[in-house]
């Protein structure tokens, strides 16, 4: 699906590129044909960008960023690198290495400059929308993605950002919006009347559509984090667990993988496992009864992971994709066991992740429990947002917080209140 207010000579400005291929019918189109997804299978019907392959299959220097490397992400040869079109430190995130009182590594990308993966995915669009001279870049969000191309085309002054987000997300979210000069659209429904509602938007008046799952360019910011992982000193992990909603973030940490496997830089890509709300189930429910995309229906999305509800999986035929090509799995929560991994992991790790983060580690500890996890196994949760992010939800999950009351300003009143305490 094109627009007239786009320009048309892609294909010449990003010469590395060798297309964008259809996740269903392995159909290749330019990048002058077709903007969002294929054609011929219609919405569900996602595309990878796909590269050439590069003469120069050398390794990148140590500490070399990802965004600058036009093998693994799409730069047009005439525009300055994203790194230097955008003035944030995107990526490059804590990467903690499993100890003694840690039994699995933990990559921290609520350490963005929102606070949010997401930022990885807006990044790109918002370079590659400068690449294009769009005047707007709009998105439908449950808040994180929204926050992130409203901080980022706030810090490129340039195209403006429209948000249409779901009026039930969290306050944080929308506040964060609004602070960064957004156009913001709450939306009277659910995040998939959003969606639905901002791609009609985009068509008819011709702007550029960041959503999840449409968009190819996202997950090529996203897959940056698969680069991180796997030149980190820390080493290769076994396994990866991340939430997962639309199921952009797992697809695109499988296409990284994927992709440096293909320029030989490793040799396997770890098992990926992803974790969802058992209020927001499509995937799971879909793996275990070993659907194809193109057979989901919406299932019911209710959950107080608001990250992670989606009652159709946008990028549902690539998230299978990652989790079938790796033997992985989808799991489910309960929304109790999210709310009591939030300060079950923070206490365990100083790390304050909001609910659809934490959900990797409930999930770790679940699937620890059913022995999905080996103890040998070299362990990553990839945990996509601060709990800065919905702190009613903290509030919520640490219940002691409602009997929290005022004292006397007084050493006395300290003891009693200790005393009470052991």
């Amino acid at each position: 699906m094109g627009s007239p207010a786009l320009n048309t000579t892609l294909a010449r400005r990003f010469p590395q590129v060798a297309g964008l291929r259809c996740v269903l019918c392995s159909a290749l189109y330019s990048l002058d044909e077709v903007r969002y997804t294929c054609p011929a299978c219609g919405p569900v019907g996602t595309l990878d960008v796909v590269y050439h392959a590069p003469e120069d299959r050398r390794p990148p220097a140590p500490g070399t960023s990802p965004y600058t490397d036009p093998r693994f992400v799409p730069i047009a040869a005439d525009t300055p690198l994203p790194t230097q079109t955008i003035p944030l430190s995107i990526g490059g995130t804590p990467h903690y290495p499993r100890s003694a009182t840690l039994p699995f590594a933990i990559k921290d990308d609520g350490r963005n400059p929102t606070a949010s993966f997401k930022d990885r995915a807006s990044a790109m669009v918002v370079h590659h929308g400068l690449t294009m001279g769009v005047p707007v870049i709009a998105t439908a969000s449950t808040g994180n993605a929204a926050a992130a191309l409203a901080g980022i085309c706030a810090a490129v002054q340039g195209p403006r950002a429209v948000i249409f987000v779901p009026a039930s997300a969290p306050q944080a979210k929308i506040a964060q919006l609004l602070i960064y000069g957004a156009r913001v659209i709450l939306v009277d429904g659910t995040y998939d009347q959003a969606f639905d509602l901002c791609w009609e938007a985009c068509e008819t008046f011709g702007w550029y559509n960041r959503s999840t799952g449409i968009n190819p360019f996202t997950s090529e910011g996203k897959k940056t984090v698969s680069w991180e992982i796997a030149f980190s000193p820390v080493g290769l992990p076994d396994v990866i667990m991340t939430s997962v909603g639309d199921g952009s973030i797992i697809a695109s940490v499988y296409k990284g993988f994927s992709d440096l496997k293909q320029l030989g830089w490793i040799d396997r890509i770890p098992r990926l496992i992803g974790v969802q709300s058992s209020g927001s189930d499509a995937l799971t429910h879909a793996w275990q009864n070993g659907l194809d995309a193109r057979e989901m229906i919406p299932r019911p999305a209710e959950t107080v992971a608001d990250s992670i509800s989606a009652a159709l999986p946008r990028d549902r035929a690539k998230a299978l994709r990652a989790v079938r090509e790796t033997e992985g799995a989808f799991m489910c929560v309960s929304d109790a066991e999210i709310l009591a991994a939030i300060p079950s992991l923070a206490r365990s790790s100083g790390i304050f992740a909001e609910p659809a983060a934490a959900a990797s580690y409930a999930g770790w500890q679940a699937a620890r429990r059913a022995g999905w996890l080996d103890s040998s196994e070299h362990i990553l949760l990839l945990l996509t947002g601060s709990g800065l992010k919905d702190v009613a939800r903290a509030m919520q999950a640490v219940q002691q917080a409602d009997k929290l009351q005022p004292i006397a300003p007084t050493l006395a009143a300290v003891r009693e209140v200790m005393d009470d305490a052991r």
